[in-house]
């Protein structure tokens, strides 16, 4: 069994954590939008105008603060005049990126709106620059945040919202460098610098335009967005059409023709993968100095709005759907990815895990044939780390270091202070090799300590219709008062969390 000894100094406050890392993606893609958020008003499912509301129902328990949508790569396929206006006049169009399939239109801007009122979730909308226009996006920003008159906002309320709406972010395409349009930096730039100049303010809603950003480890990419917002050097002063930049990164233990099985894999595949997650600090914090060269006053903000594990489909399913089963190796990927974006708060200011609802690595998964609803272990993570929302972050240190397994750091640790109270978050990543944290406690102490684990026989376990608690968070009994704080045993394999009130 490892032992760490952790200094958690619970009277200084870093960066404050965006709720905003907490946000989730909802493409049309496979059965995440079709199936997963909405199942239309005949369904025998309980709906609200055709949105599935034990999915809402889930969601708003995650305090969920943010959806993206319509995409991804459909996202510069769409054009959002086609998904307004009574369902039977919609014009059908061909989902080419995902599965060949028909889309129907009849899940449109009105009725995401009304998801994210719903879900209480603030929308993130993505623009079509591939295959769209200037006009067009500028067009949708009119149509639902303007007031007043003019000739989008007749058109919004000829389909029945009389009030504009409140959607400050928005994307200015996606993956450009690839099935966005397949530019180079340059051709992209020069794109987000137009679109983001047309996509105007209206009345006192403030937009915040994300440009479509780098591919892993793209850092040219990066440079040469920063590049077109200002000059090097600290007498920076942000240009307006762009205020954050975006990065994909997903965690993929095989190659791109055969990324492993979701739930098939032993030990070796499993440190593969969470090798592959921890990589996404590198990623963050090289995007980060190229970003601070360029802006020294951190003002212009870092979005990852597109993360999780990609594993080969289900088998039988259409491989177009991306449908993928959700174990506790998932919800492991998950929890180390916050400890990443807590520590980059400063910079890093929304995440968006890919996707919400039987997509990649989702949150839900909902039953075709029996419309069963489970949650995935994934879910459990956000649930159990929703206390670090607009949160202060509080530095944790090792001084001894962290025991490793081929320079895999295999415990993982953050914490946060709101409202007085602590949150800390800890994995044990190891597949076998339980571990003990001493947390020193600093500068205060915590009464009312509670603890919850999640954890499972074995990695490869998941949730399932007929055992939907196979991975489910308990309370947890070793927490253990020191005379300097807490010693928190770590079952191997285990996703723990700590909270208590500041005295």
């Amino acid at each position: 069994m490892s032992s760490v000894a952790a200094v958690l100094n619970l009277d200084i406050e870093g960066p404050r954590i965006s709720r905003h890392l907490y946000g989730h993606f909802a493409e049309h893609l496979g059965r995440c939008i079709y199936g997963g958020f909405y199942v239309g008003e005949d369904s025998d499912i309980p709906n609200a105008g055709g949105i599935r509301m034990d999915v809402v129902e889930a969601l708003r328990a995650l305090n969920i603060p943010n959806l993206r949508w319509p995409g991804g790569c459909f996202a510069d396929e769409y054009h959002w005049m086609d998904g307004i206006g009574p369902k039977e006049r919609r014009p059908k169009m061909v989902n080419t990126h995902w599965g060949n399939v028909e889309e129907n239109n009849h899940f449109g801007t009105h009725e995401f709106m009304a998801l994210c009122e719903l879900l209480g979730a603030e929308p993130y909308i993505s623009g079509n620059v591939g295959s769209g226009t200037v006009k067009e996006m500028s067009d949708w920003v009119e149509y639902l945040t303007r007031d007043g008159d003019s000739p989008m906002v007749r058109l919004r309320k000829a389909n029945g919202r009389e009030e504009p709406w409140r959607v400050t972010y928005w994307g200015l395409g996606n993956e450009a460098w690839g099935c966005g349009g397949n530019m180079n930096a340059e051709q992209y730039t020069a794109e987000a610098r137009k679109y983001g100049t047309y996509a105007r303010d209206h009345g006192d809603n403030r937009l915040y335009r994300v440009a479509a950003g780098a591919n892993s480890d793209d850092y040219s990419w990066t440079e040469t967005l920063m590049k077109s917002l200002g000059t090097l050097g600290c007498a920076y002063r942000p240009q307006p059409y762009v205020q954050a930049l975006s990065l994909h990164y997903y965690t993929i233990a095989g190659t791109w023709q055969d990324k492993g099985d979701a739930t098939v894999f032993d030990t070796g595949d499993h440190y593969a993968t969470m090798a592959a997650a921890a990589r996404v600090e590198e990623l963050i914090a090289r995007h980060s100095t190229v970003m601070d060269c360029y802006d020294p006053g951190r003002t212009v903000g870092l979005v990852l709005d597109e993360w999780g594990t990609w594993w080969n489909v289900e088998p039988g399913t259409n491989p177009g759907f991306l449908y993928q089963q959700n174990t506790l190796r998932d919800a492991l990927v998950a929890s180390l990815h916050f400890d990443v974006f807590h520590r980059h708060a400063e910079r890093l200011v929304m995440a968006n895990i890919a996707q919400t609802v039987n997509v990649l690595q989702a949150m839900i998964l909902t039953d075709p044939e029996s419309g069963a609803l489970v949650l995935t272990p994934t879910y459990h993570v956000f649930e159990m780390n929703k206390g670090h929302q607009d949160a202060a972050s509080l530095r944790v240190d090792t001084p001894g270091g962290l025991p490793a397994r081929d320079g895999l750091a295999t415990v993982s640790m953050s914490a946060s202070r709101k409202d007085g109270r602590v949150l800390v978050s800890l994995s044990n990543l190891h597949a076998d090799e339980d571990a003990d944290v001493e947390l020193d406690l600093r500068g205060g102490r915590l009464d009312g300590v509670t603890s919850r684990i999640l954890t499972a026989g074995r990695l490869q376990d998941h949730n399932t219709p007929q055992a939907p608690d196979a991975v489910a968070p308990r309370p947890h009994a070793q927490v253990t008062p020191t005379a300097t704080g807490l010693r928190v045993h770590l079952p191997a394999h285990s996703f723990v969390t700590v909270e208590g009130r500041l005295a």
